[in-house]
């Protein structure tokens, strides 16, 4: 299979024009030639914090406080997903997973609510789907050995020293949100050594310190964050300081499109576009032991094909920008997974 366009090469997103051959699932060559396309090549999303459960109940609970909205057991978002049939719960879900596939997701990291029952409900979900998914279960040692690690709330609802411990010794990722509502569970959280940080809005001089000095990664929600009015991270002293991925986070109150993440945090911040697109890609791969993200020889192919000739694209002058502050569903030609492809076969 080869893909050609203007293609956005390695780590450092170089466009250069050329073609990308794909076999059994894996890039084997990136080369660099003339090619008759318009077409702009580049990794498919890395979603590095998503809840989808919450896709019972988009656009629920307006005006409500993210503690009311959010914070087990109680809040909305619990009571919703309590009260919800598996079948419920899945068809909902499926229907997200498409989304993400239509928007140019190729793997995504999901906090699963529900114990055990919640990941079995993710298992069902994603049957049919090709997309990489990192499922990080919650509520007991149980969810952690049926799914990929745990996924903690916070320290300010738990200790999770047990939980932590059965996640490093079964050698599974360990996640935590941290500073979402405040500083003051930052160093406990970090006090867990995680293998990431989610969302830090409040980190402070000190809390950048360490997670520098830790090389502790940090995943970001910038647009769940300014909806539940806790703040915006600061994505420019994080970006400096360690390896930072981006996340949509709550599918009730965010869509969970990496475009519109990525167009957000671009022009939110003074993070350049290059930096913003391996968040989005690279970064998340990253974090998550992926091996994906880059579009390089020996990479698993997950690819995003877009139109750059569509009315929204055609004329643009720096891909990479394009693609991040412009870029939508609109202007997506084709998702190649390694099972294969959609939206049409690619042409080999």
């Amino acid at each position: 299979m080869n893909i050609e366009g203007t293609i956005l090469r390695g780590r450092e997103l170089e466009p250069i024009e050329g073609r990308v051959v794909i076999e059994d699932g894996e890039i084997v060559a990136v080369e660099e030639t003339a090619v008759d396309s318009a077409n702009v090549v580049l990794p498919a999303f890395i979603n590095a914090h998503t809840h989808i459960g919450d896709s019972i109940a988009k656009e629920a609970g307006g005006g409500l406080s993210l503690d009311d909205l959010v914070a087990p057991p109680d809040g909305l978002k619990h009571q919703l997903l309590r009260e919800a049939s598996h079948e419920e719960l899945v068809a909902a879900m499926r229907r997200t997973i498409t989304f993400m596939r239509e928007t140019g997701t190729g793997a995504f990291c999901e906090f699963r609510e529900g114990d055990v029952e919640g990941v079995h409900a993710i298992e069902d979900a994603l049957a049919d789907s090709d997309l990489d998914a990192t499922v990080l279960g919650r509520g007991s040692v149980a969810a952690m050995e049926a799914s990929d690690g745990y996924g903690a709330s916070g320290a300010r609802d738990d200790e999770f020293a047990r939980e932590r411990e059965a996640t490093h010794e079964a050698g599974k990722l360990f996640g935590i949100h941290a500073g979402e509502r405040d500083p003051h569970d930052i160093d406990p959280a970090l006090d867990l050594d995680p293998d990431f940080l989610v969302h830090m809005v409040h980190a402070e001089p000190d809390h950048l310190d360490r997670v520098e000095r830790e090389a502790r990664p940090v995943v970001i929600c910038p647009r769940s964050n300014l909806v539940t009015e806790v703040g915006v991270p600061p994505v420019d002293d994080l970006a400096d300081r360690t390896t930072v991925a981006l996340g949509t986070d709550n599918a009730m109150l965010d869509s969970p499109s990496m475009f519109r993440e990525m167009e957000f945090t671009a022009k939110l911040t003074d993070v350049s576009a290059r930096e913003v697109l391996q968040m989005a890609t690279i970064n998340g791969a990253e974090i998550l032991d992926l091996d994906c993200g880059i579009i390089e020889p020996g990479r698993e192919a997950r690819v995003l094909v877009l139109d750059g000739d569509s009315n929204n694209l055609h004329g643009a002058r720096d891909p990479v920008r394009a693609v991040v502050r412009r870029a939508g569903v609109g202007d997506v030609e084709r998702v190649v997974l390694p099972s294969g492809a959609a939206n049409g076969s690619v042409p080999g």
